[in-house]
């Protein structure tokens, strides 16, 4: 799948329409502005004054919606999501914490006190991890508790039960394509399994458990799903994370088909237990457990949907690009309405530079010209000896852009993640602008 640099944003939103020709073009060329440099602040993005102040003018139109700014990349995602036979749709909440900012329409966040509010997409993954785009959004700002503690408006909770909705409407425009919709703990709610029993499972969900819930015969889920005979293992590495190191993980997999209780009928879900074995000393064993409304007897297919929960963290990337490659908790806007319209600009260029991280991975010789264009590719050439070929591999040039970022590329650091990219993106930016100007003065 390519997305050229010089023209990708003109190419992903081709079919905006935001109701004047001015804004479409203002729009395309922030969201080039700001995926040419993540990790720069709105006046550093733009080129020049008047681009900044068009910019702000742009994020303060109240009449622009920013579902309207999304929707071709939205469509642009179906699109490209055609292609595969199964396509994980990861739905996930992070908190936007913009405490200390006069910013008007913010509402308290986990802690009372704190300002900010919650968004929540839908992530379009494949199996092998490759990032297609987001397909949904939802952002809101929570009202303050009343006197007797109680918070107005829809319980939160339904976002999870809409969220599939929307992929289950959604699956009869992928006649070839199976959707999956996939969730961490939070979406372990019995509503949302009984409306996809309902719909006859459209789309299939997989959960992580939340809840060791009890069962019509007498005991609990996960008890009795571990007191039959073990699958078989799986072995993988997990990944860094949080300060901690990467390490193997051997888990042993028991499934179990169970019918749990759903008010005055039953849901049909079939519930895995990884447990890791021989952990190290010192380190929590890991042990996931999932439901899902798939049949799972043989270890082949519990390993396929283990490796499909574990694809989740793609969606944990993209939230991590947006609060420390984009800083979008560092946007300094006076409106709620202006943070929504910024954040569904920005959500793209996470998108984007997880996107170009994978493909490096996964198609490593792709043409680099179909991402970049020629001045970023002398850029990034910039780090070797040579000039750059005739026809650059996408990989070869992500890791010299990487190189600009922190990457050493020795022998056992593997290939680049997305935090040496974006931070080489900036500087690549910068010295390409230098290679054009000498271009132009020629």
């Amino acid at each position: 799948m390519t997305i050229a640099s010089a023209h990708w944003a003109a190419n992903e939103f081709a079919q905006l329409d935001l109701g004047d020709a001015r804004l479409n073009k203002r729009a395309r060329t922030l969201m080039e502005r700001f995926a040419a440099d993540p990790v720069a602040s709105i006046p550093d993005a733009c080129h020049g004054w008047g681009e900044t102040m068009a910019a702000y003018r742009f994020l303060g139109n109240e009449a622009v919606d920013w579902r309207d700014i999304m929707a071709p990349h939205w469509e642009q995602t179906r699109r490209r999501m055609q292609e595969h036979p199964v396509m994980l749709c990861l739905q996930d909440t992070t908190e936007l914490n913009f405490n200390g900012q006069e910013t008007e329409g913010l509402g308290p966040l986990s802690y009372e006190a704190q300002r900010g509010m919650y968004l929540h997409p839908t992530y379009a993954v494949t199996p092998a991890r490759e990032a297609l785009g987001v397909l949904d959004a939802w952002m809101w700002a929570r009202t303050k508790k009343d006197d007797s503690g109680k918070r107005g408006g829809p319980k939160e909770s339904l976002r999870w039960v809409e969220g599939y909705d929307r992929i289950a409407e959604m699956a009869a425009d992928f006649p070839h394509t199976r959707l999956v919709y996939l969730a961490d703990r939070e979406a372990d709610l019995m509503p949302l399994m009984r409306r996809a029993q309902e719909l006859g499972a459209p789309a299939d969900w997989l959960i992580r458990a939340a809840h060791n819930r009890c069962l019509p015969d007498g005991g609990k889920l996960w008890d009795h799903t571990t007191a039959g005979p073990v699958l078989g293992e799986i072995a993988f590495t997990m990944a860094s994370r949080h300060g901690v190191k990467a390490r193997p993980v051997r888990q042993q997999l028991w499934a179990q088909r169970i019918e749990l209780p759903a008010g005055k009928g039953r849901v049909a879900v079939t519930c895995i237990v990884a447990r890791e074995i021989d952990a190290p000393k010192g380190a929590k064993p890991v042990e996931w457990r999932l439901l899902t409304n798939r049949q799972a007897t043989s270890r082949d297919e519990v390993i396929e949907l283990i490796d499909w929960y574990r694809a989740r963290w793609e969606i944990e990337m993209l939230f991590d690009i947006l609060k420390n490659a984009c800083r979008i908790e560092a946007l300094q806007l006076s409106q709620a309405g202006r943070l929504e319209r910024a954040i569904a600009m920005y959500l793209v260029v996470a998108w984007r530079v997880a996107h170009l991280m994978r493909l490096g991975r996964t198609c490593p010789d792709l043409d680099a010209t179909q991402f970049f264009d020629r001045a970023e590719i002398q850029a990034a050439y910039m780090r070797s000896k040579g000039p750059p070929p005739a026809s650059p591999r996408l990989n070869e040039v992500l890791r010299l852009i990487a190189g600009f970022g922190g990457f050493l590329a020795r022998k056992g650091d593997g290939e680049p993640g997305v935090k040496a990219i974006w931070n080489g993106l900036r500087k690549v930016r910068m010295a390409a602008e230098a290679i054009r100007a000498v271009s132009t003065y020629r």
